[in-house]
């Protein structure tokens, strides 16, 4: 069980004050930032809480107040309306309440940074393209949703239809740790619009996603161990795009990892993306495989070897979206491809709790 200990907040938020105030506090900009930008969280997280208190404090004060009113003989239609007030109230601050729990169950090493998200089409050719380009645009609703930017590094289209792969990055407070539990293989069954028979397909797509990793990684690479390949931008991106060989695509050898970057104005600005995503990648591999060094990893930890399915959507006959994991399930599928993922994402939460 998770506590939520805002004497502890406050207390953070005090020393972090206190070191605002040192006349150093500007000379490493980048650290600043970072420390503005946990001040403002835990401002906020402050400030949720005191305004769920007031909430609760008000309720309180209706309560007591329809108690009154049916004392002294207040009609059936105003006490009534007095009761629906306090209902609708008392759910939204459970929702609020709810929410706030939540977020204290973001406590991992890299749950406050932006995530990079990748998205790849699977077995099902067309269809799998289809779904992917599917997925993306979900994220990216569900991105909007919550407020956060998306930052579009790589797009892989297809002559046809959908996508091959895309990668993102949603850049906001806890981005990763509400979207780390999405990487997966997403599975989709509907009736085919590329079958002219009308069949039913069975398409798949995979989810990764990785922390951007806010502080200096200080991992080193052997150059050996990469091939670095330039090719030409292709799909949305600009002027720019088409133009040169500048897109980008690094392959890490001894674990197969590739990373493509396209989206950035030069093959030089493309290259230190594509550098940064591998680092953050080979970082938190090393640390999933409990590696001290990367030199340790070796064997295929490429896109080829897939994880577990972790998620069906159905089409048809029926609708339904069910997690694998949690057995969580809606038959909603417009309002899930629309961005409404939070149930899912909040049921897996909970089994951290």
């Amino acid at each position: 069980m998770t506590h939520f200990d805002l004497d502890k907040v406050r207390s953070e938020l005090d020393r972090s004050n206190r070191e605002m105030e040192e006349p150093d506090f500007w000379d490493d900009p980048e650290k600043a930032q970072k420390a503005m930008k946990l001040k403002k969280s835990m401002e906020n997280t402050i400030e949720t809480f005191e305004n769920l208190e007031k909430s609760l404090a008000d309720i309180e004060e209706l309560i007591e107040l329809a108690e009154m009113e049916e004392e002294a003989g207040a009609g059936e239609e105003d006490l009534e309306e007095m009761a629906d007030t306090i209902e609708k109230d008392f759910e939204n601050f459970k929702e609020r309440l709810e929410e706030l729990r939540l977020k204290t169950l973001l406590t991992g090493k890299y749950d406050r940074c932006n995530a990079i998200v990748s998205v790849h089409a699977g077995t099902g050719g067309v269809d799998a393209m289809d779904w992917a380009s599917m997925l993306l645009r979900m994220y990216t609703r569900w991105c909007d949703k919550k407020g956060y930017t998306v930052k579009m590094i790589d797009y892989q289209d297809d002559t046809e239809a959908g996508i091959k792969s895309a990668v993102f990055i949603a850049e906001g407070e806890n981005a990763y740790g509400y979207l780390k539990n999405e990487k997966g293989v997403h599975r989709l069954v509907r009736i085919s619009p590329f079958n002219a028979a009308g069949k039913r397909q069975t398409s798949f797509a995979m989810i990764e996603v990785t922390p951007e990793i806010e502080e200096e990684i200080n991992v080193e690479i052997d150059p050996e161990d990469l091939r670095i390949d330039t090719y030409r931008s292709s799909g949305a991106g600009g002027q720019h795009v088409n133009k040169t060989d500048s897109a980008i695509r690094i392959t890490h050898l001894p674990t197969n990892i590739v990373v493509t970057c396209q989206n950035e104005r030069s093959q030089h600005q493309n290259k230190e993306m594509a550098m940064k995503i591998l680092m953050a990648r080979l970082t938190e591999l090393a640390e999933q495989e409990h590696k001290e060094n990367l030199k340790e990893l070796k064997g295929d930890y490429s896109m080829n070897t897939w994880g577990s399915q972790i998620r069906s959507y159905v089409f048809q006959p029926y609708t339904m979206v069910k997690d694998h994991r949690t057995g969580a399930e809606t038959a909603n599928v417009g309002a899930v491809m629309d961005g409404a993922i939070d149930y899912f994402i909040n049921e897996k939460l909970k089994q951290k709790d």
